[in-house]
């Protein structure tokens, strides 16, 4: 039997209680550190205030919060008590907060901040069975405490309040006593969260994930990403209470090691990155296409000579790249290959390019690599599938980025790809977890042959929260989850993710194509900054384009067109250049079909924003893109 996730930290705790646990920045910006033994002080003060406060096993509670050093301690003291939590982040609407915690009948919620706080307050009226609210932020002061209780019911409690109150309960040797006990007598089936989708499909639904969902990947995930180790440190960008950052920071906890909390934002990341000094970073594809767009970008004001040799050093790492993985059959096998034969195809090249190879990374790529720190092992990706484009790219510079396959619904890691000699395009499952491949027709699909992944191992979910119809829908008797994405599985056992079953696009000619790869292919361009390709039961495709507005305005003045700044999607001149991207992107010649060809395109004036057109992890949200521009949708199919 699996332990549970505060059982997993105590024993961390008293090997490792020197050891930092937390880096997280200060009122003035700086990075201030928290020892493991500190941690486990603060988690055990919270815990005692809170069961004096009436926190129970088996209770909800909800966690409003973005990423923040508190973030962690109130999810550990939860636990630790035998109750769970229930979180989601400050971009949440009113709706969807009111919705979450009524389902629920939480009677406790922490909030960040008083912003959060007063969106509570404002839907109060819908949530009869809430009794408290604990704002973490520790600049919030008992004069907007007093104020904002003297207009409520609910009683407001600040967070640094209850552990300094459990801080002194804990001088009662019974009570810390008590507490210990309710930690020692978790059990790993007990649920530990109810993540609500973000609802990138609509209706959104809550995810019932145990201790044992996650305890098992702790054991499992190392094996496909070694060197983990005690003290090493992790720069965390993604929302926490997504399943994917929450797992990283669980994996971080396990093995002794190091968070530290930044944005993904580019200013903000790469000075972090300078500070921290990573060993690893966990990251959605989005994140990876905008560090490579910055790179790129970046050579944009630089002399012709040096513009030339970084375009030559870049095109030499890629052909040195495709050489080496032959002769290392780092190859993903859709189809047979001959392990010998690749390997004698790609031995002289290889041998040929390496000088410069070595030359370009002295020359090119170790600037690139220096932005990362001396420290880093590797990127691991999640949230989506890596493009390719970006993929090749930093595989060709020498910054390893490892793939990750999963969804909420299992906790959420089902594959990674192999930290030592992966494919790219491809993951592996972890040990102890069964996929399979489906096709339409409900066989087995053989090695290059397409069909819906389904996934059954420990990690995956109890059910939907209150909702045994929509759980029926998606894991069957034997324990099967239908994930509803689309796979390939390779001649060595690897898979690969080509899209999602219900985002297959069929056109009115009965073609049937996936959008994510097009809709990849084209955010490669520096010209797009994101992209929804759209087309079902019509006759061609159409896409909705947001523009990359810093490098639109700098293709501007190179050519000296005069603009504004919020007119510049209207602009004609702009039109005909990602017209003619397009095309150069998205062509035969790239391996698209005809009718995988953008017949129309549309820009919008504005870039997608969380919680509203993207999920939490930069999804699309197809559903709700469809409901927002339902008119311009319309402009590109109009005969």
């Amino acid at each position: 039997m699996y332990k549970t996730i505060p059982q997993i930290f105590a024993e961390i705790v008293t090997q490792y209680p020197a050891y930092t646990v937390q880096m997280s920045k200060d009122k003035n910006g700086i990075f201030q550190s928290i020892s493991y033994s500190d941690l486990y002080s603060e988690v055990n003060s919270l815990a005692a205030s809170l069961m004096k406060h009436g926190v129970k096993r088996g209770d909800l509670v909800g966690l409003i919060s973005d990423n923040r050093r508190e973030w962690l301690a109130s999810d550990l003291a939860i636990l630790s008590l035998g109750a769970a939590d229930v979180p989601r982040g400050r971009d949440a609407m009113p709706y969807e907060v009111s919705f979450i915690l009524s389902v629920t009948e939480a009677s406790f919620c922490f909030v960040e901040n008083t912003v959060q706080l007063r969106k509570i307050l404002n839907i109060s009226e819908n949530l009869p069975k809430l009794q408290h609210l604990i704002v973490m932020d520790r600049e919030f002061t008992h004069i907007q405490r007093d104020e904002a209780a003297a207009a409520t019911r609910i009683e407001i409690l600040c967070y640094q309040d209850l552990v300094d109150e459990g801080r002194a309960l804990l001088n009662n040797r019974a009570l810390a006593k008590q507490v210990e006990n309710e930690r020692e007598k978790g059990n790993s089936e007990e649920i530990a969260t109810i993540i609500f989708t973000s609802g990138t499909t609509g209706d959104p639904k809550g995810v019932m994930l145990t201790h044992s969902n996650f305890a098992y990947q702790l054991e499992a995930v190392p094996k496909l990403i070694k060197k983990l180790a005690p003290g090493q440190r992790w720069l965390s960008v993604l929302p926490v209470w997504h399943s994917f950052e929450r797992i990283l920071q669980y994996v971080i906890i396990a093995n002794a090691s190091t968070v530290a909390y930044s944005k993904p934002l580019g200013s903000i990341l790469l000075a972090d990155l300078v500070v921290v000094n990573p060993h690893w970073m966990g990251s959605v594809p989005r994140i990876w296409e905008a560090v490579k767009g910055g790179v790129f970008a970046s050579m944009k004001n630089k002399s012709p000579v040096a513009k030339g040799m970084f375009s030559f050093f870049i095109k030499i790492a890629g052909m040195y790249s495709r050489s080496r993985e032959l002769v290392m059959g780092e190859v993903a096998t859709f189809k047979k290959h001959s392990r010998f034969l690749d390997a004698a195809v790609g031995l002289l090249p290889m041998l040929l390019l390496y000088p410069l190879y070595r030359l370009g990374d002295h020359l090119v790529f170790s600037k690139v690599k220096q932005k990362l720190g001396k420290n880093f092992i590797a990127g691991v990706s999640g949230g989506g599938s890596l493009s390719a484009g970006v993929d090749t790219f930093f595989a060709s510079i020498g910054v390893k980025l490892l793939d990750g396959y999963g969804l909420t619904e299992s906790a959420p890691v089902v594959a990674v790809r192999h930290l030592i000699h992966g494919v790219k395009r491809t993951v592996s499952p972890l040990e102890g977890t069964e996929v399979r491949i489906v096709t339409e027709h409900g066989q087995e699909a053989k090695p290059g042959e397409k069909g819906v992944v389904m996934v059954r191992g420990p990690q995956v979910m109890q059910g939907y929260y209150k909702r045994p119809d929509l759980t029926r829908l998606v894991l069957d008797e034997n324990g099967w989850l239908n994930t509803g994405d689309l796979g390939i599985w390779t001649h060595r056992g690897e898979f690969a993710i080509s899209g999602r079953a219900k985002d297959t696009i069929v056109l009115v000619g009965g073609e049937n194509l996936e959008p994510v790869p097009i809709e990849a292919k084209l955010c490669e361009s520096e010209y797009i900054e994101q992209a929804i390709v759209l087309g079902q039961d019509k006759k061609y495709l159409g896409a909705l384009i947001v523009l990359n507005k810093q490098r639109i305005e700098e293709y501007l003045k190179e050519k000296g067109i005069p603009y504004l700044a919020d007119k510049m999607y209207q602009m004609q001149e702009v039109k005909n250049l990602i017209e003619q991207t397009i095309g150069d992107i998205i062509n035969s010649k790239q391996g698209f079909k005809s009718f995988e060809h953008i017949v129309r395109f549309k820009l919008l004036a504005k870039s997608f924003e969380v919680g509203k057109e993207l999920s939490a992890k930069q999804e699309l949200k197809r559903f709700e893109i469809n409901r927002l521009y339902r008119r311009e949708i319309d402009e590109l199919f109009v005969s």
